[in-house]
């Protein structure tokens, strides 16, 4: 084949691809918004049968030949076909590494741990899903045995969620991060405490739901391309530009939890809606890394939507839809959602102590894939990390080990991404504000200024280059942590008057 007979092979297998990730990404979407609790065994046979044909589509002889095809020709390339064929390559090499049938056996095994870990949720009853786990754990450190012998484990799957992630690089930001955190958290602590005890003022879910709609308007987010699911816990599937779910969960006594949800699932979502054009349906098409895409969802959620231009914007529309809250003023509002103290659950967490949350499921990961500890002991080694890094004592396991839904989609070494992604957010704002100034935009709801700034330097860049690339060449230089310390430092002496 000549170069355009291959690059044309190669969009119509990328086509086929991207068919079959849409119908099991449907299938799982609707398993976590709407599906009946019955529907888990035929949804269960059908992913199988899905994955393997994907499996055996992007692994069979007609893959290998274009990749042959590609590689031959690979100085001939364009940039962007160059990156389809390296990650091609990449990929390859992760699903002939696997049996088919183990890959198939591990598509049916997520499916039924999502619904086993609900109802352990529901039920506060980690014994129902440790089985589960320790069966993803095992699979975990299988694929990355069969994948890269060379590398170590946790690595590998640091490695998949950010591309270039080691534990090494891991233990030096996490570093830095707790050397600031923690003299800023013993400030506050001295400090005259914020009274955030109105934040309970019932809020109705009807009435929320009205809020979200504002929300996702503010955001720029288009009501053709993007709707609100509900959910247990809240999250995002881009399915392709046209095509985004973004969920949140309800509380009436706590309204911000939906509200921030909101805003920071609907960055995960402006990123995948402004892909370029011409990565449609391709390899290139959508985020490219967990860190990237948690650096827009938690710019949106913390940068924007925690600052004090944002809540003065949105209070007129909380008072109209719950009027008790017309006794506190915008400020008491931007304080109280900026209160800074340990806290059970990561995703009500406030911005500061965030990290320490992320810092306890690194560990635990690193000891479930190193196997330092037995499934049977995760529950006390999570309670024992709460208390040493957030100083708080867990109830049970709702409220702890099942809190998160991610090691039961088999994401392990998601969860370092989260403040990485701050991080980064916080060195893109500074980037940011050489060139506009950022809190007179949030302020007259030039929203789409900010977004425009981003698009121009991430979105429309879809996957086409590696993660540190694309955040070095949007940084104008390297990433440095201090950027994001520095803002956590300026933002909270001026919360709390210090």
């Amino acid at each position: 084949m000549n170069v355009q007979e291959t690059i044309q092979k190669l969009n119509e297998l990328e086509l086929q691809e991207f068919a079959y990730g849409h119908a099991m990404g449907i299938l799982s979407y609707d398993d976590e918004t709407v599906a009946p609790r019955g529907s888990v065994v035929p949804r269960g046979k059908t992913m199988g049968v899905l994955s393997e044909l994907s499996y055996k589509l992007s692994t069979g002889d007609g893959a290998r030949k274009i990749l042959d095809a590609l590689k031959e020709h690979y100085d001939e390339l364009s940039p962007e076909d160059k990156r389809r064929t390296d990650l091609r390559e990449k990929r390859m090499r992760e699903l002939r590494a696997i049996p088919v049938e183990e890959y198939v056996a591990y598509s049916e095994l997520l499916n039924e741990a999502g619904n086993v870990w609900r109802e352990a949720k529901n039920k506060s009853d980690y014994k129902l899903f440790e089985p589960y786990l320790g069966k993803i754990i095992d699979a975990q450190k299988r694929f990355a045995g069969l994948v890269r012998p060379d590398m170590d484990p946790y690595d590998y799957c640091l490695d998949q969620y950010e591309e270039g992630l080691t534990q090494e690089k891991c233990e030096a930001f996490f570093g830095t991060l707790r050397a600031h955190i923690v003299p800023l958290l013993e400030k506050i602590r001295a400090a005259e405490p914020i009274d955030d005890s109105f934040l309970a003022t019932p809020f109705p879910a009807e009435a929320q739901r009205e809020l979200s709609k504002k929300l996702m308007a503010l955001e720029g987010l288009p009501e053709d391309n993007c709707i609100l699911g509900e959910v247990e816990h809240p999250f995002t599937t881009g399915f392709s530009k046209y095509d985004v779910r973004i969920t949140t969960h309800y509380y009436e006594d706590a309204f911000l939890s939906s509200m921030y949800s909101v805003i920071h699932e609907g960055g995960h979502a402006l990123y995948d809606l402004h892909s370029d054009d011409r990565f449609c349906f391709t390899s290139l098409e959508g985020g490219v890394s967990m860190g990237v895409h948690e650096s827009q969802s938690r710019f949106y959620e913390n940068i924007i939507g925690r600052s004090r231009e944002f809540v003065d914007l949105v209070y007129p529309e909380i008072i109209r839809l719950c009027p008790a809250l017309a006794a506190h003023s915008e400020e008491e509002l931007w304080r109280a959602a900026n209160v800074a103290k340990p806290s059970l659950i990561r995703t009500e967490a406030d911005e500061l102590t965030y990290p320490l949350h992320i810092m306890v499921r690194y560990e635990m990961e690193k000891a479930m894939i190193k196997g330092d500890v037995k499934t049977s002991e995760l529950p006390q080694m999570w309670n024992a990390l709460y208390k040493e890094y957030l100083g708080i004592d867990v109830p049970d396991d709702k409220n702890g080990i099942l809190q998160d839904s991610h090691w039961s989609g088999g994401g392990i070494g998601y969860f370092p991404s989260y403040a990485l992604g701050s991080a980064y957010g916080a060195q893109l704002l500074h980037k940011m504000g050489e060139e506009f100034d950022v809190k007179e935009a949030i302020r007259t709801a030039q929203i789409a200024k900010i977004s425009g700034w981003l698009e121009d330097r991430i979105w429309k860049y879809g996957s086409l280059y590696k993660p540190s690339e694309l955040m070095e060449k949007a940084f104008g230089g390297p990433f440095d942590p201090a950027y994001y310390t520095d803002y956590l430092e300026r933002k909270f002496t001026e919360v709390y008057g210090l």
